[in-house]
């Protein structure tokens, strides 16, 4: 009997470190998920942002809407627009950017670099000049355009149009844009693929 009470014993504390070990595996688990949905966690935030940093910062995709540009840019040519030049550089005559509208910067226009701070820029029978000088355009659709009297451009800003001359709204209604409406040179079309390429 002694023996059988023994054996009881024996097998009852069995069956307790038989539980505990169960118990302990199941909260190592429960740690162990805990730990992978907080490093799973770690690694969207860090991503989201990145994006955001990337966005803000380095280079964004945008979609082309409209015919301002054409025939250089067509509606819905996706580009991708790069931020990081004009922290160094000053856009430059000829460039393409993105610009918010001065009068409503919630509204994004794309548009080309066609004088700096300090030019005088008019149109005269269909001719665009740069201090008295004629420019020479093969890019544009049109080759009639409104006369535009003179104007000079303000300080730190830009003058652009749309290389669709007569179907843009541009500098001509909108002023001078100032540098810090400047969103980002496009650099490069990715769509359509039989047009992609450096800008």
């Amino acid at each position: 009997m002694l023996i059988l009470n023994e054996n009881k014993e024996i097998t009852q504390e069995n069956n307790y470190n038989e539980e505990l070990s169960k118990e302990t595996a199941y909260m190592d688990n429960n740690k162990s998920y805990v730990k992978e949905l907080l490093d799973i966690g770690k690694s969207v935030f860090l991503a989201v942002i990145l994006a955001l940093l990337i966005i803000n910062f380095v280079f964004e995709t945008v979609s082309v809407e409209g015919k301002s540009m054409f025939s250089t840019l067509d509606n819905k040519d996706r580009l991708i627009v790069e931020k990081v030049s004009y922290y160094f550089t000053e856009p430059k005559i000829g460039d393409i950017v993105v610009i918010k509208n001065p009068e409503n910067v919630k509204e994004r226009f794309i548009k080309r670099v066609v004088a700096v701070s300090g030019d005088r820029v008019k149109i005269q029978d269909s001719k665009l000049y740069i201090n008295d000088k004629a420019v020479e355009e093969t890019f544009i659709h049109d080759n009639i355009m409104s006369d535009f009297d003179e104007v000079t451009v303000a300080e730190n800003s830009i003058f652009v149009m749309g290389d669709n001359r007569n179907n843009s709204k541009d500098s001509r209604m909108l002023g001078s844009i100032s540098k810090k409406l400047v969103v980002g040179k496009a650099a490069l079309r990715i769509y359509p693929f039989n047009k992609a390429g450096g800008l």
